[in-house]
């Protein structure tokens, strides 16, 4: 890496995919409270992902939908008629 332009916290970290529960390890600068343990036993940071490419349906080639934290709902209720 370049000298002087990089953060000084970049390590390994464990990001989740919530939707499928799929894991993988990379590197990244960004912070986080939580930590896991990973398959080699050692305890990293863990970032949570909403949608990966193991659940992305442009990647996986399957029209899924998917519906985080009831944003459907939420969009039927606020634009409901009124009965």
């Amino acid at each position: 890496m370049k000298k002087g332009i990089h953060p000084d916290n970049y390590r390994f970290v464990v990001f989740k995919d919530m939707s499928n529960g799929n894991s993988f390890l990379s590197r990244s600068a960004a912070h986080t409270k939580e930590s896991i343990k990973w398959e080699d036993g050692t305890d990293y940071p863990l970032i949570k992902l909403e949608i990966s490419n193991t659940s992305h349906p442009f990647f996986t080639g399957q029209k899924v939908l998917v519906d985080t934290a009831g944003r459907i709902d939420k969009f039927k209720k606020r634009y409901e008629k009124k009965k």
